[in-house]
């Protein structure tokens, strides 16, 4: 008996230095704080002045894409001496290290190593004038890869729940599968069309995917599609409504997903002779084996309501499509930051 005790304490020993070794284990706690809500632990002083305040500005961006302001992240900090034990558990950390014994500014970052989910990532730096010429210089990639952490939470829930129905009828349709919350409960179909939506008065999150066989990849063809698809199949509640873009919005950009070029478009969308409207995101990418162009979409409308984590928890789901052919699904890659190894903590 003492024999089998012994070996039952030597075995809860190891999984405890498991879990403080920065990998997720029995014990590792869950982590804290909302959505989209960063730490930043820095020395207050350099948090006060130019190099500190480079950094306050860029997770201040507002998000792109809504009709009203709408901050990426919610800020919070707080000083070295005081990032206790219970600071270490909030999800999304970022450690402002400046010091003389670093040659050029840099990008570390660590998963789970104090609660999961966890991301932290160390900015490092030479000095403060290093510290924000380089921030400045790199500020999508600090927005993107916080972003992308909060979206490939997301994607990791949709990976053991989704809507099983709409994986069903876009493989059945497009040849292709998704990931959607289980909510989209209703659902149209059209030629090469298929619209799926939660089919509320408010927070309403809808989901449109299509194909056409014209492969090209400009903001005006872009436009041009979308317009004639939406005023086909998504009419408003009188005759001679339907949905239309706002093209003064929309903005476009090339993205990576899966190692394919994919442009993302987002913007407003509005529902023409109504009052009705709000953002969308979409993606357009070539499915390769069908020589065919699919767009996938998502849309909200939630008047006068914020609707950065709607529309956000919705665009996770963008990056879980998967085009005939691909064996890859789900995970958003974290973009050009060097992963550290991971020490005891």
């Amino acid at each position: 008996m003492k024999k089998y005790l012994f070996f039952l304490g030597m075995a809860l020993v190891a999984l405890i230095f498991s879990s403080c070794n920065g990998k997720k284990g029995v014990f590792t706690p869950t982590s804290s704080g909302r959505a989209y809500e960063i730490l930043v632990v820095v020395d207050h002083a350099l948090w006060e002045r130019p190099a500190g305040r480079a950094l306050y500005d860029v997770l201040d961006t507002d998000v792109p894409g809504l009709p009203q302001s709408e901050r990426s992240f919610r800020i919070m900090y707080t000083s070295p001496k005081d990032y206790d034990s219970t600071l270490k558990l909030i999800r999304n950390i970022i450690i402002v290290d400046v010091r003389d014994i670093y040659t050029k500014p840099a990008f570390k970052y660590a998963k789970d190593v104090y609660a999961a989910p966890q991301l932290i990532l160390t900015i490092q730096a030479p000095n403060e004038q290093e510290f924000e010429k380089f921030v400045e210089e790199n500020k999508q990639q600090i927005i993107d890869f916080f972003t992308r952490a909060e979206m490939n939470r997301q994607i990791a829930q949709l990976q053991h729940k989704h809507n099983d129905y709409i994986s069903t009828k876009v493989g059945s349709k497009f040849d292709c599968d998704i990931w959607l919350p289980a909510e989209l409960a209703s659902s149209k179909e059209g030629k090469d069309f298929f619209w799926a939506s939660t089919n509320t008065a408010t927070g309403d999150q809808n989901f449109v995917i299509y194909s056409t066989d014209k492969n090209t990849f400009t903001k005006e063809y872009f436009i041009h599609k979308r317009d004639s698809v939406m005023k086909a199949n998504i009419p408003g509640a009188k005759e001679g409504m339907y949905m239309s873009t706002d093209s003064i919005t929309v903005d476009v950009r090339p993205i990576d997903i899966h190692g394919d070029y994919t442009m993302e478009a987002r913007g407003l969308w509005r529902m023409k002779g109504d009052f009705m409207g709000g953002p969308f995101v979409s993606h357009t990418r070539l499915d390769k084996a069908n020589q065919r162009i699919i767009t996938a979409e998502i849309f909200v409308y939630s008047p006068d309501k914020l609707k950065r984590n709607l529309v956000r928890m919705l665009e996770a789901s963008l990056y879980t499509l998967k085009l005939p052919a691909e064996k890859v699904q789900g995970e958003i890659p974290m973009g050009n930051v060097a992963r550290e190894e991971q020490t005891n903590k």
